[in-house]
């Protein structure tokens, strides 16, 4: 079963995407912050990281870059779930190797978890 760590700390966001991603069949963590976030990914490698870049105490920026950079995690597939629209900001993503930058107000649930289920094949 792939792992799944979802950033997130709307609650409302995690409860639905929970759901619907225990629903496609991965195995789901949460982390609401960047600091567990980073605890969790070095503990457990997830197959995927579904990230917001809003967060408390590190950003999803922060996160990435501390990702990339000094866990060496390079190789890890993340798409960005973010109320964040603007084009510098989908610009940025890519510079961190972001597989997909999902607007929160442009898909449904249901769509976010059909492109996941793709990306993990």
């Amino acid at each position: 079963m792939k792992q799944i760590l979802l950033v997130e700390d709307d609650p409302f966001v995690i409860d639905i995407y929970t759901t619907k991603l225990k629903e496609a069949g991965f195995f789901i963590e949460i982390a609401e912050d960047g600091e567990e976030a980073l605890r969790k990914i070095k503990e457990k490698k997830p197959d995927l990281l579904v990230l917001d870049i809003v967060l408390p105490n590190i950003d999803g920026w922060e996160l990435l870059e501390k990702i990339r950079t000094e866990l060496g995690f390079e190789d890890l597939k993340v798409v960005v779930l973010s109320n964040l629209s603007q084009k510098s900001e989908v610009e940025k993503s890519l510079k961190f190797g972001v597989i997909k930058y999902f607007i929160k107000a442009h898909f449904t649930p249901s769509e976010v978890v059909e492109e996941i289920k793709k990306i993990l094949g």
